[in-house]
């Protein structure tokens, strides 16, 4: 008797742990999803701003003959434009989002060669996008500038952008939604921290800059908040399965 009562505990443990464990893959999933929605929505805004840019290169073109290096550039930054279209369509996960802004930040340095070439100026110092909004395309130099409660630093910044910060005025910041608030989106969370680092990856000393200074307490304080809740789930869901399977036994 005492064997089949063990075979039955066990049993009920093994239930209880399938239980728990299929509620954490759905809770992980919805939680996926709830973060890649609005990264998604801001890389979409990205790809659209990109193919705006072309359109415009293609209105300053008129008129103007092509050689063979600015026709490479120019059919370099349309492939851009369509691979990053079908990388955010594929889009699944937080983490696939760094593809689609590497993508882009090599369409605009395409675009910034095509103008370069059609004008006769040297091609452009490959340097990262504009930090405050990578939209604004290649930046022209470093500023230095002080995040809200952090230390100063040299950020690097399209031509508007450096000129209003020397000024004394704010830049032209990117916004992201959280919660009901609009923050810089390098306060949105790590799930921005993929989108981030296609666009800066490239650059090490930046890369550097931006994972450690914008996006390390995310990581960190997400990632523990993850644990815990992970084996609150557990153990919370254990404990419930037990004492329900106990109080069916006399002992």
């Amino acid at each position: 008797m005492k064997w089949l009562v063990l075979l039955v505990l066990v049993a009920a443990v093994v239930a209880v742990v399938v239980v728990v464990s299929n509620r954490r893959k759905a809770r992980e999933l919805a939680r996926r999803e709830a973060e890649l929605a609005p990264v998604r929505k801001l890389t979409f805004e990205d790809i659209t701003a990109l193919g705006v840019d072309l359109q415009e290169l293609d209105l300053e073109l008129t008129g103007h003959q092509l050689d063979a290096g600015a026709n490479a550039d120019y059919q370099r930054a349309l492939d851009a434009y369509e691979s990053a279209k079908l990388a955010g369509d594929a889009l699944s996960a937080p983490h696939e989002v760094k593809h689609v802004t590497e993508i882009i930040e090599d369409g605009r340095y395409a675009i910034a060669c095509v103008r370069a070439r059609v004008h006769g100026q040297p091609l452009p110092t490959r340097r990262p996008p504009c930090f405050f909004d990578p939209r604004h395309g290649l930046s022209v130099g470093d500023v230095p500038w002080t995040p809200a409660g952090g230390a100063e630093r040299d950020v690097p910044a399209c031509a508007l952008d450096l000129e209003r910060v020397q000024a004394g005025a704010a830049p032209d910041v990117r916004q992201v939604m959280v919660g009901t608030q609009r923050v810089p989106y390098w306060q949105g969370g790590r799930a921005y921290q993929p989108y981030a680092a296609g666009y800066f990856g490239g650059f090490a000393a930046m890369d550097f800059m931006f994972m450690g200074m914008m996006f390390g307490a995310f990581g960190g304080f997400d990632a523990i908040g993850e644990v815990g809740e992970g084996l609150g789930d557990m153990f919370g869901g254990l404990g419930e399965g037990l004492g329900d399977m106990f109080d069916g036994f006399d002992f």
